[in-house]
């Protein structure tokens, strides 16, 4: 601390550190899409479009590799988004072209590592 004494008035300065404005980033979370056998390739192209606004091709190309692996990653985004993905998806709705089909597809989240 410094103190200065100008015409009989004292003022007090106290030294601080300088601060260091930390901007932290939220944790990534990936938003995996399951197969099933009771949705068509139309249903799940319809909903990636609808939901993630992919193109056409990225949708069939997700859509083929979630029918080829079983599951696929299909977002990687902040927790908070990545709920609001998975929730739509779950309320989509059923595909009716298929008569067994009776809701939506399945999806998951998971912290990104």
């Amino acid at each position: 601390m410094t103190t200065t004494t100008q015409s009989n008035v004292n003022t007090a300065t106290l030294e601080l550190p300088e601060l260091k404005k930390q901007t932290g980033q939220q944790p990534l979370y990936n938003v995996i899409l399951l197969d099933d056998d009771d949705h068509t390739y139309e249903y799940v192209i319809g909903m990636l479009r609808k939901l993630f606004g992919f193109s056409p091709e990225k949708s069939y190309k997700l859509a083929s590799a979630v029918d080829h692996a079983g599951q696929m990653i299909i977002d990687t985004t902040t927790m908070e988004r990545a709920e609001l993905k998975r929730d739509q998806i779950h309320g989509f709705g059923r595909d009716w072209r298929i008569a067994r089909c009776v809701g939506s597809m399945s999806a998951a989240i998971e912290p990104c590592v």
